[in-house]
């Protein structure tokens, strides 16, 4: 029963550790990605923009 008891209390320290370090970061989020502008070639029909190169 021991032992159990030891294991027991090892993933509950072990899950208990994960959820308080967390996936988050705190470092500034800097992106060259425009996310509030649309892209020239949203809200197309597809294959019935104007080609860019031409």
């Amino acid at each position: 029963m021991s032992s159990l008891r030891r294991i027991l209390l090892a993933a509950v320290a072990t899950a208990l550790g994960l959820l308080a370090t967390g996936c988050s970061t705190n470092s500034p989020k800097q992106t060259s990605i425009p996310w509030s502008r649309p892209a020239g070639w949203e809200g197309q029909i597809p294959g019935m923009g104007q080609p860019s190169g031409r």
